[in-house]
Order: C-alpha cells, then structure tokens, then sequence
C-alpha cells in the first residue's frame, strides 16, 4: 500500500473554509471524502509520525558515526618522594589512540537504523488505515443516527395524530376518555424519544469532527446512503488480498528489522583494535620518544552470544506473531463476511418485502380504527409495529456498511478510494 499523502493542508483549509462560509448561510452536508481528506490532515494521531521519522533519521546519522579518536596526556615520576619529589625525573606522554571496528558493525548499525525507519513508514500507514476505517465508521454513526432522528419525528407525527384522532373520538362519544390519556402518554414519551435521539446525533456529530482534531461539529448533516448496499467480492478474493492489510507488511518489516539486529549482534563477536601512538618526553634527560600502542579485548565471541540468542529469538518470535495474526485475521474476514451477508440479506428482505407490507397494514389499520373497526390498541400495535420495522432497516443497513468498512480494513482496501 503507498503512503497516503494528500494535499493535507491545503485540502483541510479548503474544507474548513467551505464549512464557516455555509455555516453563515446553511450547514452544507459532509460527505465521506471530505471527512476523510479532513482526518488525513489534521488527526492528532498521525501528527506524531513526522517527529518519530526525525528521530529516527537521527539515529541512522549517529549509527553512521564513527568511533571518535581519543587524545590522552599522561605524567609520570612526580610529586613523589627522594629522586622523585619534583619533576626533575617527570616522564610526559602525549598518545592519539583510534578504535578500528571490524567485522562490519558500522554497516549493520546503519542497516539495522534504516530497518527500523523502514517499520516506522509501514506503522504510518497501517495508522492511516485506521484512521480512515474509524472516520467511515463514525461517519456511518451520524447517518445512522440522523435516521433514527427522522424515525423518532415520524413517530412523534404518529402519536400526535393519533391524539387528535382519538380525541375526535371521545369528543363523539365513541372512545373512553382512558383512550384519550394513554394516547397523550404516549405522544410524551415518543417526544422523550424524539429529543434523546437528537442527543445522541449530536454526540456522534462530534466524534467525527474529533478525528480531525475539532471540538465541535463545523457540518451539518452527513451525505451518506445507508440503503445503497455494498456488493462484496468474492470470499476468496478477499482472502487474497489480506497480504495487501499494513499490519502484514509491517511484520515483513519488522523481520527485516530483526535480521539486521542479528547481523550487528553477530558482528559484534569479532572485537575491535585500538591504535595508539605519540610522544613521550623525559624531562632528565631532555630526550623524546614516540609511543605506539594495540589493544585488543579478550572474550568478545563469548560476550555476544547473549545479544546473537536474544536477536535470533526475536527474529522467531516475528514469524510466529505473523502467523498467529494471519489465523486470527482470516477468523476474523470470515466472521466479517459472513455478518456482512446476513445484513445486506436482512437490509433486502425488510426493505422490499416487510415494510411494504407494514406500511400498507399501517394505512389500513389508521382508516379502520377511524371507522370504529379497529380498537385503539390495534391502531397502536400496528404504529409500534412500524416504527420497530423501520428501526431494524435503519439498523441493518448501518450494520452493512460498517462490516464493509472493516473488511477493507483488514484487506487494505483504501477506504479513500469509495465513492
């Protein structure tokens, strides 16, 4: 998958700017690819992978280093005691000593920092996905919820008809006054309904408008069709394309990353020589001398067997995490799939056979109960009937689009490119 990286800024100025013009006027409708451009350029998530790369690039620089010459002054024979007591016997060495690494440490230090760089993109861009997948989902919430809204206000007409209608009733002497009371209460309470559901848009309003780093919804409705359903690719499609999902390249990276760490591990059991040399000055005599020097450390192929054990075990560890997650995840693109099937099936059925239906039952039953056919509580059960129907459609289709959104997400399908 390549780096997302859209005009950022400048799309997100755009955008903000279109929002506080409309807003003077009317609040224009948001649609998914604006939220998304938005998200890409301002989530407070994302920001922290500019600096992360910096820091990173700083230690590629500092792996390429190498070890700095050490200049050393060294004065012996003084301040003792006979011949010693001044510095008529001093003896005064100047050495410039350099570490000479062998074994190519420096080349596995600069490969295994451009690794480790290397996973940082790759994390970038499973981020991304995320965030893109959370901004379709939020976004989903509000157009979910901005039907729910319409429903609770459709319900709310309902009852209030349904008063006005009884009411005609009792006032004709052909209804109980107890009618008239159970009618009332339920009109309060679908406007209790009707007022929860324009809290909970509010609230879902501003989730989105979080993932993009503002504390307040600058939009108004969400332009989304819940009821145009996905058409999923065939199972095993899909399934094909999870190699595509960053979190599997990642562990490609990050496998990297563990055999550079176990190449610099390896080159570390060769040791390292120091050189020396200088100038020793004898103050009795007035003589000069050069000093050369080689020191080598002992034991060094024992000393990193440690460091080889731990970056081998690491580097197994890599492959064995990949293929845990590569398990959980076709578990999960079935489930997801499967889910995703019963909702589009469930979305059809109640879409095209059930509401219908209800709706036609609807009218019929409101005419009946006006023509002292039907009772009140028939007239009630069939409203409570419909707007239950029409709850599980919203429901539904939410539910559709969502697992559409997850399934992209775990086969790296960028949710960018949906229309």
């Amino acid at each position: 998958m390549k780096m997302i990286r859209p005009g950022a800024h400048g799309a997100w100025l755009l955008l903000m700017a279109a929002m506080l013009t409309c807003a003077q006027a009317a609040p224009a409708p948001l649609t998914l690819r604006q939220a998304i451009q938005a998200a890409l350029a301002a989530n407070p998530d994302l920001a922290g992978f500019t600096y992360e790369l910096r820091a990173q690039d700083a230690r590629t620089d500092a792996a390429d280093l190498r070890p700095a010459p050490t200049l050393s002054a060294d004065v012996e024979n003084i301040l003792g005691s006979g011949d010693h007591r001044h510095l008529n016997d001093a003896e005064a060495t100047f050495t410039l000593s350099q570490v000479v690494e062998l074994g190519g440490k420096r080349a596995a230090r600069v490969g295994a920092a451009r690794a480790g760089r290397a996973l940082i993109t790759v994390t970038e861009q499973a981020a991304q996905l995320d965030v893109l997948a959370d901004v379709t989902r939020r976004f989903i919430h509000v157009a979910g919820d901005q039907e729910q809204f319409a429903l609770t206000r459709k319900a709310t007409a309902l009852a209030r008809e349904t008063v006005q209608m009884v009411n005609l009733r009792v006032q004709a002497a052909k209804a109980p006054q107890a009618e008239l009371r159970r009618a009332r209460i339920t009109l309060a309470r679908a406007e209790v309904e009707q007022e929860h559901a324009e809290h909970e848009l509010r609230t879902s309003r501003r989730r989105l408008a979080a993932l993009w780093g503002d504390g307040e919804a600058r939009f108004g409705r969400v332009a989304a069709d819940l009821y145009r359903l996905p058409r999923p690719a065939p199972f095993e499609d899909l399934l094909a394309r999870l190699d595509r999902n960053p979190d599997f390249v990642r562990f490609a990276s990050e496998a990297r990353l563990r055999d550079a760490e176990l190449r610099l591990a390896e080159a570390r059991r060769r040791a390292d020589i120091t050189v020396s040399g200088g100038l020793r000055h004898l103050e009795a005599t007035g003589d000069q001398a050069l000093v050369v020097g080689v020191s080598l450390p002992l034991g060094a192929g024992r000393r990193a067997a440690p460091a080889i054990a731990e970056a081998s075990a690491l580097r197994a560890l890599t492959d064995a995490q990949r293929r845990a997650a590569e398990v959980r995840a076709r578990t999960q693109l079935y489930a997801l799939y499967q889910e995703l099937g019963h909702a589009i099936t469930e979305t059809r059925l109640l879409q095209d056979r059930v509401l219908p239906e209800m709706t036609a039952a609807l009218d019929e039953t409101r005419d009946a109960y006006q023509r002292g056919r039907y009772s009140y509580l028939e007239w009630a059960e069939a409203q409570r009937e419909f707007i239950a129907i029409r709850r599980s459609l919203i429901e539904a289709a939410q539910n559709a689009q969502v697992f559409q959104a997850e399934i992209e997400r775990l086969t790296g399908e960028p949710v960018a490119a949906q229309p």
